[in-house]
């Protein structure tokens, strides 16, 4: 087992293509250690070099309508009001803790999309 940390593209295309040939190894074994090694050095790498943007609270909601097939109008029983949906969409008021509460409930949006962590 050679293992160094990743620093360039190439290292981390190399443990990639190592990790590839280890994903049938079985556990507690020096194989897969390795690719239990391996993979955490990838995850670090990714995480520095390609991190996930924050996602706007607003277009997770728009997105979770779009999948359920809804319109603004849907929203006031969660929201309130149709000027407090409009103003909430078109990025005019922030979310309140209970509007964020009644979105993750009844529209199972993450509250992690919610607050914009």
């Amino acid at each position: 087992m050679n293992i160094h940390p990743i620093r360039t593209e190439a290292d981390y295309e190399a443990t990639l293509a190592r990790i590839e040939m280890l994903m049938d190894a079985q556990f507690n074994t020096p194989e897969g250690d390795e690719l239990d090694i391996l993979t955490t050095l990838a995850e670090s790498y990714e995480a520095k070099h390609f991190p996930i943007p924050v996602c706007d609270p607003i277009e997770a909601i728009h997105f979770r309508m779009e999948q359920m097939g809804m319109e603004a109008k849907d929203l006031t029983p969660i929201i309130g009001s149709r000027s407090k949906v409009s103003e909430v969409l078109n990025h005019k008021r922030q979310l309140s803790i209970s509007m964020i509460r009644n979105l993750h409930v009844q529209l199972n949006v993450p509250y992690e999309s919610l607050i914009g962590a």
